[in-house]
């Protein structure tokens, strides 16, 4: 019976070396591959671009009493026409959590610079106006130096703006608001595209020199004679102000 025990003893003895030394020539298990994480997008970093829209001008000019040869009283037109506006902007923007801040300068193009048609009264003197054609002296560019700050919701971002605008010589105020968004691309070696809409309002100081050499049309009495030309003194806007509605492309570099 004990010569028996022992022989079992001895045979479970060496199937177990036998099971560990064959465990030991297998090759061992690589372990799994870690999973791919995208990167976690963020509006930091620089970014330039293009924009294009439409101005509309709110532009409300006064009356004027002419004194000298032909006395009367001019009146100037309010002007809300439209135009086209285009230009480019560059930036950089800082996430905090879910807020970002930054700052924008840019400048536009703005064709709303236009002819106008100014109506004259004579003062007791009986006659013929014809309008002359000329062209108004408001600038038709400007440009604008902003901050911005907003909240980002993932690849969303909805933002307030403010700042300075100027343009030729003189200088005012802008603010607006906008929405941009991060494509799923990465176009020209940028790290992200974005595409955004944006209405900015901008007022600019008064100008006392709106009408360029001032020719505003002829007089031609009734009583015979001559006929005379109209010249403006130099005309002010009450107030010159702004709107601009427009898209804008933009590529961001830097942090993804």
């Amino acid at each position: 019976m004990k010569t028996r025990l022992l022989a079992l003893l001895a045979a479970t003895a060496l199937a177990a070396g036998i099971s560990a030394a064959s465990a030991a020539d297998l090759p061992s298990q690589a372990p799994p591959p870690a999973p791919i994480v995208a990167p976690i997008f963020t509006w930091t970093g620089f970014y330039a671009g293009v924009n294009a829209g439409w101005g509309w001008r709110d532009s409300n000019r006064e009356t004027v009493v002419l004194g000298g040869d032909v006395p009367g009283t001019l009146f100037f037109p309010d002007n809300g026409d439209g135009g086209f506006t285009g230009g480019a902007q560059i930036g950089y923007n800082y996430q905090i959590g879910s807020f970002v801040i930054g700052l924008e300068t840019d400048i536009q193009w703005a064709d709303t610079d236009q002819d106008e048609t100014v109506a004259f009264i004579p003062a007791g003197l009986p006659g013929t106006f014809v309008p002359g054609e000329f062209r108004s002296n408001l600038s038709d560019w400007f440009g604008t130096v902003r901050a911005r700050a907003g909240v980002a919701i993932d690849r969303v971002l909805i933002y307030a703006t403010g700042g300075l605008a100027y343009s030729d010589d003189t200088t005012g105020w802008v603010a607006g608001g906008g929405v941009e968004w991060a494509l799923p691309v990465n176009w020209f070696g940028s790290s992200a595209v974005t595409f955004g809409l944006e209405g900015l309002w901008l007022s600019f100081d008064e100008d006392d020199d709106d009408f360029g050499n001032g020719f505003v049309g002829t007089f031609q009495p009734d009583i015979g004679g001559p006929p005379v030309d109209i010249f403006a003194p130099a005309v002010g806007n009450d107030d010159n102000d702004f709107f601009v509605a427009r898209a804008k492309l933009n590529f961001k570099f830097g942090t993804y």
